[in-house]
């Protein structure tokens, strides 16, 4: 480490400092040291490996002054992001910080800090997809994806709320947690079910974070929080050791605050898995490094497909389409060849009737995998049980009456080959783009802001649910901008740019996801975090 009397502008103002809500601890001006220094709000995998190369910050230090923030800041404030710290996260940091005394050499994720979604296993925390029925539920080992971060050095740092049993896209609450707030407006959601991990990620409680998807829940949430947040191809990441919401449309994947962050995070998650077959799939379609297509010169001739369909001036807030609008500029000044609009044909009957039910069947098997130890089940001793959030019971109940295999269905509740619906949809997209020879598709995440706390009636917008949860296509979520602050607030409600892609075409959208974001750079942090 640099000499104490040095500490000011390394430590004192770079990670004390930040943890708190104000500049005092030291004069403004130190705030913004020499670029040499490292600051925490906005840090990256980069900015923190270079510190801990150059001496600037241990490992121990990072990881304390984010537990610090957590601390000062989640429950005072009502963002209500967290559901438990890892009491292990300083202990392994100081194993990081002697290993790389020892090696002078960094892992890929080395002391990287992680947020985790409460629906991932992990072995030395419960895990209770938000239901306070498994509050002690604690797993006889990691989810695949928890294993892989960890094996590249990343920290579990803490647990986060999401909407319970992964339910509601629109809103995070559960039994266990009670209600999440959105960082930019703490009277608006953050949306569901991955909310808690958006909004600790995006109030800086974490690095990086960990979310899930079976409909919106990565790129919804993102959208809503200003964040990149990535649903991989179905079979680029495994499911294994997640509780599931319905296994033939359920991935995880990353939530950050920049694309190259996401790339790293879903290098180390990203390939087969023995325990989930749907990853062979995977197989050779891996790069050995996702870091490589970040060019910032990606649009450049690259054909991109306006999807109007999910940008209907009928059914769209008109400032978020004012951004989509400047954003549709945006990647033009780039350099992409713009169809638009980009027409599926049939499309509007296409995405009607897709979406089936099988959490009973899945749930009760993911709950019997985990032993004795596991306080319930099935869903009938969930239910008799009373442990859940008042809001979902009816849900949970409507669960109870879908029994048998999901095969025997009709149409059979199974993946994109075995669905006939979901295959063709899958199959028109295809046609459609390879008709048009466009590499992705745009549209805005939301086609309304955020919404308040409590108000399900109003319009959503929600536009992830359309696409990718049924073909299995790989979709990102980027910052495109803030509506205009309202009503007092300080700063207006993020919008989020949603770019589909071929499936297993994640370099092709990290590439353009990063341009974008590079050329508009439109995230800033919620003031007050």
């Amino acid at each position: 480490m640099k000499p104490e009397s040095n500490r000011c502008h390394s430590l004192g103002c770079r990670i004390a400092l930040p943890a708190l809500l104000t500049l005092s601890a030291c004069a403004p001006a130190d705030y913004f040291v020499a670029a040499d220094s490292f600051i925490l709000p906005e840090a990256t995998i980069a900015s923190v490996h270079n510190a801990l190369r150059m001496e600037q910050i241990t490992c121990r230090e990072l990881v304390q002054s984010y537990l610090d923030r957590i601390e000062q800041s989640d429950q005072s404030s009502g963002l209500n992001a967290i559901a438990r710290g890892n009491p292990r996260a300083i202990e392994r940091a100081t194993e990081l910080d002697a290993e790389f005394e020892r090696e002078r050499r960094l892992r890929p994720l080395h002391c990287v800090p992680v947020i985790v979604k409460e629906n991932y296993d992990t072995a030395d925390l419960p895990t209770t997809a938000g239901s306070i029925a498994l509050k002690d539920s604690l797993p006889p080992d990691d989810s695949y994806q928890v294993r892989k971060l960890r094996e590249a050095g990343a920290i579990v740092l803490a647990k986060s709320h999401m909407a319970e049993w992964a339910f509601s896209p629109y809103e995070t609450v559960s039994s266990l947690g009670g209600i999440t707030r959105n960082p930019y407006d703490l009277s608006r959601v953050p949306a569901g079910s991955s909310g808690g991990t958006a909004a600790a990620v995006a109030a800086n409680f974490g690095l990086v974070g960990l979310g899930t998807d079976t409909g919106n829940s990565i790129r919804g949430p993102s959208g809503h929080t200003s964040l990149v947040g990535l649903r991989p191809t179905l079979g680029l990441t495994s499911r294994d050791g997640i509780v599931p919401l319905d296994l033939s449309r359920d991935i995880g994947g990353p939530m950050t605050r920049t694309v190259e962050d996401a790339a790293k995070v879903l290098q180390a998650i990203a390939g087969y898995d023995p325990a989930d077959p749907l990853t062979a799939a995977s197989r050779d379609k891996v790069p050995p490094d996702y870091t490589r297509f970040l060019d910032r010169n990606g649009l450049r001739g690259a054909r991109l497909g306006v999807l109007r369909a999910l940008a209907d001036p009928q059914a769209s807030d008109p400032e978020i389409l004012s951004l989509f609008e400047a954003a549709i500029q945006d990647l033009e000044k780039q350099g992409a060849l713009l169809v638009d609009p980009f027409d599926i044909p049939d499309f509007e009957n296409l995405r009607e009737d897709l979406w089936c039910d099988r959490f009973r069947y899945d749930v009760e098997r993911y709950l019997q995998s985990l032993g004795p130890r596991v306080p319930l089940k099935t869903l009938q001793e969930i239910i008799e049980s009373g442990d859940f959030h008042p809001s979902i019971e009816e849900r949970l109940r409507n669960q109870l009456s879908v029994v048998g295999n999901p095969a025997e269905q009709n149409p059979p509740c199974l993946g994109v080959e075995e669905n006939p619906r979901r295959r063709a949809l899958r199959d028109a997209v295809r046609e459609a783009m390879a008709a048009a020879d466009v590499a992705a598709l745009v549209y805005p995440t939301w086609a309304y802001p955020a919404r308040p706390v409590g108000d399900l009636e109003s319009p959503h917008g929600n536009n992830s649910p359309v696409i990718a949860p049924h073909t299995g296509q790989p979709a990102i979520t980027v910052p495109m901008g803030f509506t205009t602050p309202a009503g007092g607030a300080a700063q207006g409600l993020p919008a989020g740019l949603q770019i589909l892609g071929r499936e297993f075409g994640e370099p092709d959208l990290l590439g353009f996801a990063y341009a974008y974001e590079q050329a508009t750079r439109r995230r800033t942090p919620p003031r007050g975090f």
